[in-house]
């Protein structure tokens, strides 16, 4: 763009926006170019701060007349680049942090209307004070917007019980590529009229359209929730655990997490303020969460049951179960601080694959022999929802290597092994992260070419000039 073409461009978003929620300095737009995980740093024209949603239209139709891509941004916390523009600064940032009201809450219909700026946390709370639940839960829900979790389709540590993302959402207001607004926002659980557009948007990471407002359901709010934590000799007794808590708990259970020993020891390490209630006895560890309708008596004593039956036939080392809402957050403190203390440790390649139940012992036992004969002194940190088949398979360097340089020099190697393993098993490389750039070429290796084909109609149908957030989901657009 030229440089007059570009001041009349941002002279006309200020126009919209006004000149305080135009941001163009450096200085300014620097919080805006970077993702959470540090692997991707882009430039843009603009950043640019829309309060509702016929501001969000207006820029985009803008943008479309001057050629301009729109990179969609909510809580910059995803971990696949999807929300970072490409360096050649010819993109505009939409970040939806203003658009952060709760427009209605329906407990009897059990819907809560979002903008999609709303910080889950925020969206958890306005829902506990109806004495509703909105079930929704992940690491970053303290800074995680829903816009963010609907494009991703954000999955977290309750989709055994409640499901996915796109399970939670009813309808959904979208700004489309030609800037037109997509009134959807439908508040039925019965609604069979067409094709689910809600569907295209969920999940498609702003390459169709810019989600601005969400319809979510919300559930009745449980009276107790009962954390347990107990220690396993391996995968397969922790799937066995498993089946045993859903065969007595039912669809009570709405949390079965999975984490290394050697996870929870990195944890000790960099925040040596938390500790395991116990001794490391063993290579696993499960977290259990119980979520009652009957009182938490009733729910305490069905847990201890179960976890002493279990720990009668050997499926079970050691275990404690939570005897306060303080040690129930230790509990859960500790499984949401792996990626943090990962962090601390240096850079790791990161996988985030979904496996069958029935083939996961086969999956972590082969691939921990394959990443360890080829990458020795590797460390393995795994955790994640096995409730649901989804682990978080990550490969720290050697101690003491330099952990950029493993990272450079094997993240390919390493993501061949673990990614064909996974698919091998039935799985996939990509559970609930989504593509964004990281994962580019891995639809193309490992998605079905009539799916990936399908995909790119349904991009050219909807948004045939490419504007948004190009570059980002599938291999081999060009950017714009």
């Amino acid at each position: 763009m030229l440089p007059l073409e570009r001041e009349r461009f941002l002279d006309a978003l200020r126009a919209v926006l006004g000149v305080a929620h135009v941001l163009h300095q450096p200085q300014d737009l620097a919080p805006y170019l970077t993702d959470w995980r540090k692997r991707y740093t882009g430039q843009a024209l603009a950043v640019v701060l829309p309060g509702e949603t016929a501001q969000v239209a207006a820029v985009v139709q803008l943008c479309a007349l001057h050629g301009v891509g729109v990179v969609p941004q909510g809580g910059n916390t995803g971990l696949v680049g999807g929300a970072t523009p490409d360096d050649r600064g010819e993109q505009i940032v939409l970040s939806t942090r203003r658009l952060n009201r709760i427009r209605s809450i329906d407990p009897a219909a059990g819907v809560l209307v979002a903008e999609a700026g709303c910080v889950l946390a925020d969206v958890q709370q306005a829902a506990d004070a109806q004495g509703m639940l909105f079930p929704l839960s992940l690491a970053a829900e303290g800074s995680c917007t829903i816009g963010g979790n609907l494009s991703t389709n954000a999955g977290g540590t309750a989709v055994l019980r409640y499901g996915n993302a796109r399970d939670l959402c009813l309808g959904l207001e979208v700004v489309t590529a030609q800037g037109e607004v997509l009134d959807a926002l439908n508040l039925l659980r019965k609604n069979n009229t067409g094709y689910s557009l809600r569907d295209l948007y969920v999940g498609a990471e702003g390459t169709l359209g810019i989600i601005t407002a969400a319809a979510l359901k919300l559930f009745p709010r449980p009276t107790a929730q009962i954390t347990a934590l107990a220690a396993v000799q391996d995968v397969a007794a922790a799937i066995a655990l498993l089946g045993r808590a859903q065969s007595r708990l039912g669809c009570s259970l709405t949390g079965f997490e999975l984490m290394s020993a050697h996870s929870l020891q990195l944890v000790q390490h960099h925040f040596p303020q938390m500790s395991l209630p116990f001794d490391l006895p063993s290579a696993w560890c499960v977290l259990l969460e119980s979520s009652e309708v009957e009182g938490e008596s009733q729910g305490r004593a069905r847990l201890e049951a179960l976890l002493e039956a279990a720990m009668e036939d050997g499926q079970i080392v050691t275990a404690t179960v939570a005897q306060s809402l303080a040690q129930s957050r230790a509990l859960w403190h500790l499984r949401e601080s792996i990626p943090l203390a990962q962090a601390q440790e240096g850079l790791n390649i990161k996988h985030d694959i979904g496996v069958p139940l029935s083939r996961m012992v086969a999956f972590v036992e082969s691939t921990a022999e394959l990443v360890t004969q080829a990458l020795p002194g590797a460390r393995l940190v795994v955790f994640g929802h096995l409730g649901d088949g989804n682990l978080h398979y990550n490969v720290q360097a050697p101690q003491g290597a330099d952990a950029a340089r493993f990272l450079a020099d094997h993240q390919t190697l390493c993501n061949r092994i673990v990614h064909d393993a996974a698919v091998a098993c039935g799985g996939t490389f990509s559970a609930e992260h989504g593509v964004g750039q990281l994962k580019r070429d891995e639809l193309q290796r490992y998605g079905n070419p009539v799916a990936v084909a399908q995909m790119r109609a349904i991009k050219r149908a909807l948004d045939p000039r490419g504007l948004m957030n190009p570059g980002k989901l599938l291999p081999g657009e060009p950017p714009h």
